[in-house]
């Protein structure tokens, strides 16, 4: 790929800012898992260190082979906190989507002795896609279903972008706007460091990018209209690259209830060769009202920006698809 230098703001190299200032995207970027498990570890999160404990090791040959039989699986490491966490113990949050229509993915959070932890891994990892049967492990079981965890990758030793910018990020929120309701933890890569600083936000499943001080109020507090998060938002974990891209249109339609609604996508049609359109359905129910139905919605290419992948010295820029909603059309069945 020929290297674009117009394209690059003054002296810089950081895929992040290379990306925002070119005006790309995040939407439809969000990986789509059914699992999600996470776990405590102290930093460094360094791929030698990982690589040398063979309880990790072994931990991500299992991830690996649930991925190989099919499990849409990810593994994530999570910083531990002064506050929240507690010395001689690990945290375990697992996340995996509860049916086909949902609107949050279904918390299990365990905090378990540093001497079990082994087991426990290797026993929960084995449970994965089936049902959560972990009867001996029930004591360490946290209640916090109704707690909201904020994970903002800080991750540097994967692209300095995620370093420079999600640790600003992870301070502003960490100190300015956790409750007793809200965590806000710092995690490894997640994908997407084009767009740090980044931030999952769970029990939802949403994902972030490209965030600023300015619009944290909107995301934590979902006091303004949606349209304001609009460029922020790279995508619902529940749903597929072109499902993403409709359903962002559908939520600023709908407003802040559609958090509330069950939902899935279906991609109808696509242009499989080079993924210049698609149709899909999203399907919901307003439980509230007592409502099914089904957006229909045609996404297109709408142009092209470049934008680097990683942070380097002198970055290797790509021409991306950028994408637009043509059509979206709602059908409320009673």
């Amino acid at each position: 790929m020929k290297r674009m230098n117009p394209s690059i703001p003054n002296n810089c190299h950081l895929c992040a800012v290379i990306s925002k200032s070119n005006g790309e995207d995040p939407v439809g970027s969000a990986d789509t898992h059914e699992h999600w498990l996470a776990m405590e570890m102290e930093l460094p999160w360094s791929e030698q260190r990982l690589e040398e404990n063979p309880f990790i090791a072994q931990a991500i040959a299992l991830i690996h082979q649930k991925i190989e039989s099919g499990v849409n699986i990810r593994g994530q490491l999570i910083a531990p906190d002064r506050e929240y966490s507690q010395p001689g113990y690990t945290r375990f949050f697992y996340y995996h989507r509860p049916a086909n229509l949902f609107a949050t993915f279904e918390k299990h959070e365990f905090i378990i002795p540093n001497t079990e932890v082994e087991l426990f891994a290797i026993s929960l990892l084995e449970t994965i896609p089936k049902s959560l049967q972990l009867t001996d492990w029930e004591q360490y079981r946290q209640k916090s279903s109704q707690i909201r965890e904020l994970m903002v990758c800080t991750d540097g030793g994967v692209d300095l972008s995620c370093g420079k910018f999600g640790s600003p990020i992870y301070q502003q929120l960490r100190f300015k706007y956790a409750a007793e309701q809200l965590r806000i933890w710092r995690v490894n890569h997640f994908g997407g460091h084009e767009f740090a600083p980044t931030l999952l936000d769970w029990p939802l499943g949403h994902c972030w990018g490209h965030l600023t001080s300015e619009v944290l109020e909107v995301l934590i507090k979902r006091n303004d209209a949606v349209k304001k998060l609009r460029p922020f938002y790279r995508g619902w974990s529940g749903m597929t690259k072109f499902e993403q891209i409709a359903e962002r249109e559908i939520w600023i339609q709908e407003g802040w209830q559609w958090l509330d609604y069950l939902k899935t996508g279906r991609v109808l049609k696509m242009d499989r060769v080079n993924e210049n359109w698609a149709e899909v359905h999203i399907d919901f129910i307003n439980q509230a009202r007592n409502i099914k139905g089904v957006y229909e919605a045609r996404i297109e290419v709408n142009g092209y920006v470049m934008t680097a992948w990683n942070s380097q010295k002198d970055p290797l820029l790509e021409k991306v698809k950028q994408y637009r909603v043509s059509n979206l059309v709602k059908l409320a069945l009673l």
